[in-house]
């Protein structure tokens, strides 16, 4: 991608009217490029429009018009969820258009160093906590993309003084050529998305896009414990800094053998951090996270009293293992965050207590066989609702579970209420309901928060 400023009075496509379609309009429009943006929602439910033509941009909804990719199109900025095989991708394609997300355009016009998170689960609680360790060592961190503001928007006012704090998805790295992050952190890798990749290996390939224009100048901050992670370790060119949860490190971060997150720098030198059962999160899967955030904050500049500072006194993120409310001795916790079945697992191994679990949603091809131990182990009773609650019921009928409940509505607002009913009857004194979903909420819902906030509500409701 050229350098925005070459985009003056050129034809730039916008595919999408989310935030970052917004943001990166808006910001071509501010350069003087001739920006066309286009969504397939109808214009009644797109309220962003109005806000777009009345600066002067041309929006057009309800489909994309044969017309739209021309001769003197020179960029598409894609919204990262658009898949590649949609018309208007194949038209850039097949015309030699660069067709980018807003990450790439982000990239070109921030000043400041970027910290760039990506993984299958923990993005968000890391990133988060990044966010508040930076803050308290007052190093100046802007929190931006898939969590807090879209990135072109944060990007334009940052200076070299700050720290940009990204959390970023395979949708969106998957649409960059140059981003190169100054530390780049790869949590994780699971099976998910794949009904958008269609491929492990691609799935995989859009994760690592993350560390390919690194230099020795960079950090990738990699978990050691992962077998992707692993297998990325000698193809970064950055430095390396890695985290475990499992194993003694001769540099990096880990959990030592009386329970101690550690630090252990590459001269050999220990500085414990704060002991794992003082975590303010709860779960293996925030001990990870928790090191994955100590390693980033670290190879930033931050010290090890703030970090601490900062772990102890963090409780989470809303829609990830969200205590919610207690009622009749059943206590409730929304994890709607948890959109696979990878995220779902862990979320559940957090609690020792019976759980009756709240699950189903977007079916993107999975048969859902990979929570049959959990099932059978950790889960007293399970209520299901969405695409996927057929299949989710014969992995949890192989488990043996007695209690299996069902909502066959279809309305958002319905389902979540008599899921949360039925689990009710379901759970016994001291007992957890748990909504962990293991799948995406598009299916019901415009978004996992929403589908969050309408469990929250009627868990008050009761």
């Amino acid at each position: 991608m050229k350098h925005p400023s070459e985009y003056r009075g050129k034809k730039v496509v916008v595919l999408g009217l989310a935030r970052s379609g917004v943001a990166a309009a808006k910001f071509f429009h501010e350069i003087g490029a001739q920006v066309i943006v286009n969504d397939r929602k109808s214009r009644e439910t797109s309220p962003e429009a109005d806000e777009l033509e009345a600066l002067g941009i041309s929006v057009v909804c309800g489909g994309h018009p044969p017309d739209l990719i021309s001769g003197d199109t020179v960029l598409v900025v894609k919204n990262p969820g658009i898949p590649y095989t949609a018309p208007p991708i194949v038209q850039a394609v097949e015309q030699g258009v660069e067709v980018v997300t807003e990450v790439e355009v982000a990239y070109r016009i921030c000043k400041a160093p970027i910290i760039g998170i990506t993984g299958s689960n923990g993005k968000t609680t890391t990133t988060t906590l990044v966010g508040l360790i930076l803050e308290e060592d007052k190093l100046q961190p802007i929190v931006a993309g898939n969590i807090g503001r879209a990135l072109t928007e944060a990007a334009a006012e940052a200076s070299p003084d700050h720290w940009m704090v990204v959390e970023l998805s395979s949708f969106q790295l998957k649409g960059t050529h140059e981003f190169r992050p100054a530390i780049a952190a790869l949590l994780n890798v699971y099976e998910t998305h794949l009904d958008y990749h269609g491929s492990m290996e691609d799935y995989t390939a859009s994760k690592a896009k993350l560390f390919a224009n690194q230099t020795q100048e960079d950090m990738a901050v990699l978990n050691a414990d992962d077998p992707v992670c692993q297998s990325l370790v000698h193809t970064s060119q950055a430095q390396v800094m890695l985290f475990s949860r499992r194993k003694v490190l001769d540099h990096g971060v880990y959990l030592s053998e009386d329970g101690v997150l550690t630090y252990r720098d590459k001269d050999g030198n220990v500085q414990p951090i704060l002991p794992a059962k003082e975590l303010g999160i709860r779960g293996s899967h925030n001990i990870e996270n928790a090191m994955a955030a100590a390693a980033i904050a670290l190879s930033a500049g931050a010290t090890t009293g703030a970090i601490a500072k900062v772990l102890k006194e963090f409780h989470g993120v809303e829609h990830r293992l969200e205590f919610v409310s207690e009622h009749n001795g059943v206590s409730f916790y929304n994890d709607s965050k948890a959109t696979n079945p990878a995220a779902t697992t862990k979320s559940v191994e957090a609690f020792d207590k019976k759980i009756i679990l709240i699950a189903g949603g977007l079916d993107r091809g999975s048969d859902y066989s990979e929570l049959l131990p959990l099932l059978k182990s950790r889960v007293k009773a399970i209520v299901t609702l969405g695409e996927t609650r057929e299949k989710i019921n014969r992995v949890a009928r192989e488990a043996g579970l007695s209690g299996v409940e069902t909502v066959d509505t279809a309305n958002s607002a319905e389902a979540i209420s008599e899921a949360v009913q039925a689990a009710v009857r379901l759970a016994g004194e001291d007992d957890i309901v748990l909504l962990s979903p293991a799948c995406a909420s598009w299916d019901m819902f415009p978004s996992y928060e929403e589908r969050g906030r309408m469990f929250k509500e009627s868990v008050h409701n009761l």
